[in-house]
């Protein structure tokens, strides 16, 4: 049985999707529509009451909104910590992360945004916050709330806003259209700043924003999570090298992300995914080479693509082109959570990240 990948091989590849990143920021991720949002939500943050940071809860510390640490330093009280997704995450650390923010004194929610359940009850926690803060520092004479939503790409800022109206609306029983954000599973498609009532009694609103990503990344492990989870666009670094990543991450025994430790005999109805987990449960049980080797690993992840191409039925003369299939599979069975629930930080020893 393989051992597991050194820290040297997983920064490698980290490296080298870091850098192709990089090196496109300028008419990549990081265009004009990015910087006028970015002045846009700076102009817009002294108004409002409360802060809604959502971040990815696979990444709690990568997906981090560097604008709001830098620029507009708001109190614990006006500021929580949403981290969505959570149904991808693992449900283990996912807790460990939470407990971690709240010891920070950083309140923080986990969300998952198309639990209409969840919803429900991250509305009465924010309810219950703006009550809290009209009987402390709050102007509690206004008859109405303002609460941004602001976080990088890609982490479900929009698809929060819409279930947090439409829960919102039902619950006061209000009558009306319905006002949609747009939601999309490709970062950079929210282009402005829009508006959506969520609660009356006091009226909250809720303003969506553009995802906002700083111009430079110099963290090449924080740059490949990102690209990994989709907040940056793959064509900027390539389906196949963040498959890769992606299964160097899984090979590794730090990562959580074992597949000799997932069942292959387990119930899913799912075939395709019992498959592919299987496929990569028997080749990992079998290679018997040192992963700390980068050779090493770039036969076991070329064994892991070839039992992929088995798994998902490709062609073999589909030739160059299966690989790119494979990616493109693997990645989306990754990131839909089918393949299980994966968080890709580990907690750090010491971060205040609501000072």
């Amino acid at each position: 049985m393989a051992t597991s990948s050194s820290s040297s091989s997983l920064f490698k590849l980290a490296r080298e999707i870091g850098t192709a990143v990089s090196q496109k920021k300028g008419g990549g991720w990081y265009g004009p529509h990015m910087a006028a949002a970015a002045r846009a939500i700076a102009d817009r943050m002294p108004l409002v009451d409360i802060i809604l940071e959502v971040r990815d809860a696979r990444i709690p510390f990568s997906s981090e909104f560097d604008q709001l640490r830098n620029h507009h330093p708001f109190s614990s009280s006006r500021r929580i910590l949403v981290l969505n997704k959570m149904d991808l995450a693992s449900p283990t650390q996912f807790k460990e992360w939470i407990a971690f923010f709240n010891q920070q004194n950083c309140p923080s929610f986990g969300v998952n945004s198309h639990n209409k359940d969840n919803v429900k009850e991250f509305l009465k926690f924010l309810q219950a916050h703006v009550r809290n803060l009209r009987k402390s520092d709050y102007d509690a004479s206004s008859d109405t709330v303002t609460v941004m939503l602001l976080g990088i790409p890609n982490v479900g800022k929009s698809a929060l806003a819409n279930s947090l109206h439409q829960i919102g609306r039902i619950t006061a029983a209000e009558k009306g259209k319905l006002r949609h954000a747009t939601v999309s599973p490709q970062p950079g498609e929210t282009k402005d700043i829009y508006s959506l009532k969520i609660a009356s009694h006091p009226n909250i609103y809720v303003l969506d924003t553009p995802g906002i990503l700083p111009p430079e990344i110099h963290d090449v492990e924080v740059c490949s999570k990102l690209a990994l989870t989709g907040a940056i666009r793959d064509s900027l670094v390539g389906e196949k090298e963040l498959a890769q990543y992606f299964l160097d991450q899984s090979s590794g025994s730090e990562s959580g992300m074992i597949w000799k430790r997932q069942n292959p005999t387990d119930h899913t109805q799912d075939f395709m995914v019992q498959k592919v987990r299987k496929s990569l449960y028997e080749i990992m049980s079998c290679f018997n080479r040192n992963l700390d080797h980068e050779k090493d690993l770039v036969k076991l992840i070329e064994a892991e693509f070839k039992a992929l191409r088995e798994a998902f039925q490709i062609p073999m003369d589909s030739g160059e082109d299966a690989d790119s299939k494979v990616a493109s599979k693997l990645l989306n069975l990754y990131r839909t959570g089918r393949l299980g629930h994966y968080t890709l930080d580990h907690l750090p020893k010491r971060r205040a990240p609501c000072e």
